[in-house]
């Protein structure tokens, strides 16, 4: 979800205001995915190298997240079921502060009985580190290290592979996200910013499947 920064510094405005605008728009987009009958949204919402950021935005941002997950009442009257993937909290390195990590558990607590769209937020998430949590679990289960091995120790085994990838602010590079997940995906790239997405260019995004 890039470009919040950039909208921001365009509009005059501190770098937190595009981030708060980001996951406004996040809400709205979840919200018509809904509508079309979509059945997994993963966003990229904080990366394992995303703490090197200045601490005021770093705060803001998890304060964002929280806000984010603690839309249940949102979420449970769309039907939807949230997820969560990172770096496991009592992991070597992992960040996640302890409020975060209560909202995270209380938003999959309550919405687990939903049977609709399953919106997974990466939070403290880096796929490199996913696919070294994912061999070294499968070494210690002393599986032989195969792709069915890997993908079974993935931090959400469940997620099927990924049909569209969508970056936006112009980014033309795939960056350090769902690496495993995304091979043989389409990948969908536009110049707008994450504030400007529309569901309009989400749906476009979506057509490239029937091409």
């Amino acid at each position: 979800m890039d470009g919040n920064g950039r909208w921001a510094a365009r509009r005059g405005l501190p770098r937190t205001a595009g981030h708060t605008e980001g996951e406004e728009n996040l809400a709205a987009l979840v919200r018509h995915a809904v509508t079309r009958d979509i059945g997994w949204l993963t966003v990229f919402g904080f990366s394992t190298e995303n703490w090197v950021r200045p601490r005021t935005e770093v705060r803001h941002i998890l304060g964002l997240h929280k806000k984010l997950f603690g839309r249940v009442a949102e979420l449970n009257d769309l039907n939807v079921r949230i997820g969560w993937m990172g770096r496991p909290f009592d992991s070597p390195g992992a960040r996640t502060p302890k409020y975060v990590q209560q909202a995270i558990r209380k938003a999959i607590r309550d919405t687990s009985h939903n049977t609709g769209m399953v919106f997974t937020v990466a939070f403290d998430y880096g796929s490199r580190a996913e696919l070294v949590h994912a061999a070294e679990e499968a070494r210690l289960a002393g599986e032989t290290i195969s792709e069915s091995a890997i993908w079974q120790h993935l931090y959400q085994p469940e997620l099927p592979p990924v049909d569209v990838l969508v970056r936006t602010s112009g980014e033309l590079r795939i960056s350090n996200f769902m690496l495993w997940q995304i091979a043989g995906a389409r990948a969908y790239f536009t110049d707008t910013p994450w504030p400007e997405l529309s569901g309009a260019e989400l749906d476009a995004a979506l057509a490239i499947l029937d091409r």
